[in-house]
C-alpha cells in the first residue's frame, strides 16, 4: 500500500501548469514538522515537493499561498530525468489524491520556527512534465473512507507536541 497523509505550510506560492493535453498540474512543497525537537531543542522540518492535478490544481493555485497549511492525502512517486550535463537524476513527491486548506499563514499562533525553515527553504527540483504521463483512475473528489463507516473525530489537543 502506498499511502501518505501530510499536514505543513507551503514554503512558496504553487506554480500552475498545463500538460499538452490541457491539463492542469500544480506544484508546490510542503514543510512538514518533525514529532521531536533536535539537540538544540528546536522543531526541524521535511520539505517534500507535491503534485496535484486536474480541478484540484487549479483550486491549489487559487486559493493557497506561501505560508498557507494544508493537509495532503496522496502517494508516493519517484521519477527520473537527465540534467542539463547528462546526469541521470531522481526526484521523490507526493502525488495528491486530496488537498484541504486549512488556513492561512496568518491563522495560527505558533508559525515563528516555521516560519524561519520557509524563509531558509530553497526548491531545486525542477518540474518538467512534458514526457510525464498522466494519472489514470484518480478521483481527486472521491472520499476514500467513505466505506468505513463512521466518522472519526481529531482533535488537535490529542497530538503529542
Amino acid at each position: 500500500m502506498n499511502k501518505v497523509v501530510l499536514i505543513g505550510r507551503l514554503t512558496r506560492d504553487p506554480e500552475l501548469r498545463y500538460t499538452g493535453s490541457n491539463t492542469p498540474v500544480a506544484t508546490f512543497t510542503l514543510a512538514v514538522n518533525r514529532a521531536f525537537s533536535n539537540q538544540q531543542g528546536e522543531r526541524e522540518a521535511d520539505f517534500i515537493n507535491i503534485v496535484v492535478w486536474r480541478k484540484q490544481a487549479e483550486n491549489v493555485k487559487n486559493y493557497l499561498t506561501q505560508g498557507s497549511q494544508a493537509a495532503v492525502e496522496g502517494r508516493i512517486q519517484t521519477r527520473s530525468y537527465d540534467d542539463q550535463n547528462g546526469q541521470k537524476r531522481y526526484v521523490t513527491e507526493v502525488v495528491a489524491d486530496n488537498v484541504e486548506f486549512l488556513g492561512s499563514k496568518n491563522s495560527s499562533t505558533n508559525t515563528n520556527s516555521m516560519n524561519n525553515s520557509l524563509k531558509e527553504s530553497k526548491d531545486p527540483t525542477p518540474y518538467d512534465f512534458g514526457d510525464m504521463p498522466e494519472p489514470k483512475g484518480t478521483d481527486v473528489d472521491s472520499n476514500p473512507f467513505a466505506d468505513f463507516g463512521s466518522s472519526i473525530e481529531i482533535s488537535d489537543d490529542e497530538l503529542p507536541f
